[in-house]
């Protein structure tokens, strides 16, 4: 295979990995086992491992192909519709749905920070900066899927196919609002360009991974807290726009 095939296998399993793992951590109820964390977390690294050393190459240059790799990663992501949600948490309304999703997703991007957090403190660390893209790629994946299963919770997923779905909902994760449709279908959301707002997003979410690997284990803490209070925040947003806007409109597409 040419370099560039292998490179672009690698980098597509990124993503591929990246929307595993988030799922997987996502949909867990009981406590989370660090160990086991940070062996999704290092399949995460693995797959990101060439790509991710576009920073070599510059900021821009890794910004670049974690946006594209984000981009790839939201169809990927298994989401749960109203009726799926309503029948895993039966007898509970739509807000204690939701409350429960936001608390789940919060602890599983508490344990990417903490797992991430321990890195440092092993003899042989991940390559930097493979393990600041596997963090990222994993929480971005668990928010993503939040708030999907929000606006599914609270009977206002985004239409059209996965690809489309996918986009509205980076849309609405990267604005930390709802998704609204206008009248002829079109799917909007408030605050675009998206492309601007989300590189944006993810340059803070990187900032954010850094705290994961300083030294011993306060990085771990500093993950742990910083990714858990967050990834709450984003799904407490959501819901306070889903509440404001029960039926939907906007004026501002996407792009």
């Amino acid at each position: 295979m040419a370099d560039s095939e292998s490179g672009y296998v690698q980098e597509a399993d990124a993503a591929r990995q990246a929307a595993e793992v988030a799922v997987e951590l996502s949909e867990l109820s009981q406590a989370r086992d660090r160990r086991r964390v940070a062996r999704a977390l290092n399949r995460v690294a693995r797959g990101a491992w060439r790509g991710a050393g576009t920073a070599r190459r510059g900021a821009a240059s890794f910004l670049n192909w974690l946006t594209a790799q984000v981009i790839a990663m939201g169809p990927r992501l298994r989401i749960r519709d109203q009726a799926t949600l309503r029948a895993q948490f039966p007898g509970r309304p739509d807000e204690e749905i939701a409350e429960l999703l936001i608390d789940r997703a919060a602890r599983a991007a508490a344990a990417v920070g903490g797992a991430t957090g321990a890195w440092a403190a092993l003899p042989a660390l991940p390559a930097f900066p493979a393990e600041v893209a596997a963090e990222t790629l994993a929480v971005v994946g668990i928010e993503l899927k939040l708030v999907a299963e929000l606006h599914e919770a609270y009977g206002a997923p985004a239409p059209g196919n996965a690809a489309d779905r996918a986009r509205a909902y980076l849309a609405a994760w990267a604005h930390r609002r709802g998704v609204y449709m206008v009248p002829g279908g079109l799917l909007l959301v408030a605050g675009s360009p998206l492309a601007r707002k989300l590189r944006r997003r993810l340059a803070a979410r990187v900032r954010r991974s850094t705290f994961s690997l300083a030294p011993l284990f306060t990085g771990a803490v500093a993950g742990a807290v910083l990714n858990g209070r967050e990834t709450r925040k984003l799904g407490r947003a959501i819901v306070a726009d889903l509440r404001r806007h029960p039926v939907v409109r906007a004026t501002v597409d996407v792009r």
